[in-house]
């Protein structure tokens, strides 16, 4: 009989509890610890934050699903993790022992690491929470009531570039159906080396597909950015050479930003020798098993994976729902192969794949492996990615709230790029 426990309730941590419980023995148990009772999807976050989407469109009530699929559910969040006694210390000073741990916290938000930064002590707008979706929605509505300059980007450290460009995006679009986007200039603010990096080196021509996008939108960019400190309605900018020096500074006017933050561990994780790394990411090898600790994996975003190469200003590596999924079926077989006696062979494929949605139109990527040299380097826009966001939208939604473990990201994306060149074959 074995105890396994998933720390963490997002995407990596639902979809982990699924598919574990799925694989384990009837004296097995599962355990689930999150925060709070309710699933949030977080790709859907930019649409909140512009009033296309309510928070309610885009959450799941877990405790009634964990209860149906017979997974004991912790709501109250975990204080620190125990690995060399095998226990998980909660919020509330109750503990629970386990057998297996699987670690999906997903990141904290190191707001703090820049002065001015952030939507609690700072003068930014997020879309990493809903939480924050909603208050930056509240703040475009008051833009939209007095219009001024708009910066959209990442800070240095961030590795989640993705969703930048999507908000920088679907606001441009916004603001052109209100008739205001001639009163309201925009600028896009990246630690990229250039547009189109994504941190992963590019993917196909994301560089030239998401210029040109800029370029059309009349967003201008500056690149190799690093952001020094923002004040109310100013942030200050330093671009960075390839040498590492300063080679220009900005002094950017704003009335509306969004930044997204760097990522570091949770605070639970944080420090503990051999388990994670300076910034509290989970140390692992190929099976996504901790080699100090081979009773504990890790998945999503707080895992630990080293950027592709040396960039004038710091960039992470992205961890896609399609990775992500990859290592939530590798460590279910993996923890599944342990129970009977076995040693874990599953390593996942680390792929990478994203619906970067524009409101009216999108860019789509695929690659495989996620770092290059890689075997298939493909991207592609156009407006069947708005849609095809929308779709995937309402079915993962429907799959989190009926506790569906099938993996399916592999599948429906490389389907929709089968689909996309015929379509394209067909018109040529």
């Amino acid at each position: 009989m074995a105890h396994i426990i998933v720390l963490g309730a997002g995407l990596g941590g639902t979809l982990m509890a699924y598919e574990m419980q799925d694989k384990l023995g009837k004296e097995d148990t599962l355990t689930v610890v999150g925060q709070g009772p309710r699933y949030h999807f977080v790709p859907s976050n930019p649409w909140v934050a512009v009033g296309w989407r309510e928070r309610k469109d885009i959450e799941v009530d877990l405790t009634a699903v964990m209860k149906n699929r017979k997974i004991r559910y912790e709501e109250q969040g975990a204080k620190r993790v125990h690995p060399e006694e095998n226990r998980l210390e909660l919020e509330n000073g109750e503990s629970l022992s386990y057998d297996y741990l699987v670690i999906a916290t997903g990141p904290e938000l190191a707001f703090d690491e820049i002065e001015g930064l952030g939507p609690h002590k700072g003068f930014t707008q997020s879309i990493c929470h809903v939480d924050h979706a909603e208050q930056a929605r509240a703040a475009f509505d008051r833009l939209v009531e007095n219009p001024g300059p708009i910066i959209i980007g990442a800070v240095q450290g961030a590795s989640c570039f993705g969703p930048a460009y999507e908000f920088a995006f679907i606001l441009d679009t916004e603001l052109r159906k209100r008739k205001l986007r001639d009163k309201v200039p925009m600028t896009f603010v990246t630690s990229e080396p250039y547009i189109g990096h994504m941190g992963l080196d590019g993917v196909g021509d994301t560089k030239g597909l998401l210029e040109s996008e800029l370029r059309n939108r009349h967003i201008k960019w500056v690149t190799n950015a690093k952001v020094e400190r923002i004040e109310k309605e100013t942030m200050h900018i330093a671009e960075i050479g390839e040498d590492c020096k300063p080679v220009k500074t900005h002094e950017l006017p704003f009335a509306y930003a969004m930044m997204l933050p760097t990522f570091r561990g949770v605070p639970a994780l944080m420090g503990i020798e051999g388990l994670v790394n300076p910034r509290g990411f989970v140390l692992t090898d190929k099976q996504l098993r901790n080699p100090i600790y081979p009773n504990v994996f890790a998945v999503g975003v707080c895992l630990a994976i080293p950027p592709v190469g040396r960039t004038p200003v710091p960039v992470g590596v992205p961890k896609t729902g399609f990775m992500i999924e990859s290592m939530v079926t590798s460590v279910a077989e993996n923890i599944a192969l342990l129970i009977k006696g076995k040693e874990p062979e599953a390593t996942p494929s680390m792929n990478a794949f994203c619906l970067a949605d524009f409101g009216d139109g999108g860019v789509a990527f695929v690659a495989e492996p996620q770092i290059p040299p890689r075997n298939l380097n493909w991207s592609a826009r156009g407006k069947w990615v708005h849609y095809a966001k929308v779709a995937f939208e309402k079915y993962f939604l429907h799959k989190i709230a009926t506790g569906v473990s099938e993996p399916f990201y592999e599948k429906w994306f490389l389907g929709l790029i089968g689909l996309r060149k015929v379509h394209t074959k067909h018109k040529n």
